[in-house]
């Protein structure tokens, strides 16, 4: 079992920067990245999941809306990841969501 305690830490530092930011830097990019991130977790649990499935893709919900649809897929990724995974999966999660906190500056 993969501990995901610093993924779902990751996901909400992130969704609480993109709630408390400003409209004009969600409109600049920061929501887009966010988005951006939540449907590749997205995309990652359904692969995991339903393999043999279609991929269903994220929609855009708007920029007030993507914390909520990033800490959603977060949650669902580290629910999958906790009994499907190694350490080292959940690592590179992790990583992708920093790296999309910092290309969103936040």
């Amino acid at each position: 079992m993969a501990d995901t305690t610093e993924l779902t830490a990751a996901v909400e530092r992130f969704a609480d920067r993109l709630r408390t930011a400003p409209q004009s830097r969600l409109q600049r990019g920061a929501a887009a990245e966010g988005l951006e991130l939540a449907r590749e977790l997205a995309l990652r649990a359904q692969r995991l999941e339903a393999p043999d499935t279609a991929p269903r893709i994220m929609p855009d919900a708007g920029v007030f809306a993507v914390a909520d649809q990033l800490v959603v897929a977060g949650n669902d990724l580290a629910g999958i990841l906790r009994t499907a995974s190694s350490a080292a999966e959940v690592d590179e999660v992790v990583g992708l969501v920093r790296r999309a906190a910092a290309r969103a500056g936040l």
